[in-house]
C-alpha cells in the first residue's frame, strides 16, 4: 500500500484545485475572454456556426503542464 499513497495524494491535490478554480470561475465574471483570444477560429454563415478555440486550448495547456510540472517537482523532493 505504500507505493500507491503518493497517488492517492496527488488525485486529492489535484480534485481540490479543481474544485477552487471551479468555484473562481463561476462566481467570477472575469473569464469573458476564454474563447476570444486571437487566433481562436470562429466561421458563421447563413445556418452554420463553427468555433474552434485554439488559442485558448494551446493557452490551457501551458498553463496545466506548468502546473503538473510544479506537482512533480515538490512531490520528487524527499
Amino acid at each position: 500500500m505504500g507505493i500507491l499513497r503518493p497517488y492517492g495524494l496527488l488525485f486529492v491535490i489535484a480534485g481540490i484545485s479543481l474544485l477552487i478554480t471551479g468555484i473562481v470561475i463561476l462566481l467570477t465574471n472575469k473569464f469573458d475572454w476564454m474563447g476570444k483570444l486571437p487566433g481562436d477560429i470562429h466561421i458563421t454563415r447563413d445556418q452554420f456556426s463553427f468555433h474552434f478555440p485554439i488559442m485558448t486550448c494551446l493557452l490551457i495547456s501551458v498553463v496545466l503542464t506548468v502546473i503538473f510540472y510544479l506537482v512533480r517537482i515538490f512531490f520528487s523532493i524527499r
